[in-house]
């Protein structure tokens, strides 16, 4: 049945984005050569990169849930969120090459997160998980 997760970003500058994800984030990647224009460069909208992230596994969190005594809601999405060993050292490597932070580390009950710019696109969440892992590393 299923082999694989497979995200998606959409952005308004793919080749800023497929930068990003390359060289700040250090995702490995294939050039999708149908879809890719002949002999485009990976950092140009012509190319269309296919970037490894690894094992992976997909939570399901409540849309309400308690904080602090008071009920809180979140709408209905999705979103990507790249797990780390070391919070620290990940956001150290990620500033030192070009990315921005776009919150601080905040603690959730489920781990430490912070949120990183992506040029083109949303941010996405990198975090260090407090909870018990089901990727196969």
């Amino acid at each position: 049945m299923t082999i694989a997760v497979h995200t998606l970003a959409h952005s308004d500058d793919p080749a800023a984005t497929r930068t990003f994800f390359g060289e700040v984030l250090g995702l490995a990647f294939v050039a999708d050569d149908d879809s890719s224009e002949p002999g485009a460069q990976p950092d140009t909208d012509q190319a269309w990169l296919i970037f490894d992230t690894g094992p992976s596994e997909l939570g399901v969190h409540p849309t309400a849930f308690a904080a602090d005594g008071a009920v809180e809601r979140a709408p209905r999405h999705h979103q990507i969120s790249f797990m780390v060993d070391d919070i620290t050292a990940a956001t150290d490597e990620i500033t030192s090459r070009g990315g921005q932070l776009v919150s601080r580390p905040t603690e959730f009950f489920w781990g430490t997160g912070v949120e990183v710019a992506v040029p083109g696109s949303y941010p996405v969440l990198v975090h260090q998980a407090a909870h018990r892992s089901a990727s196969k590393r």
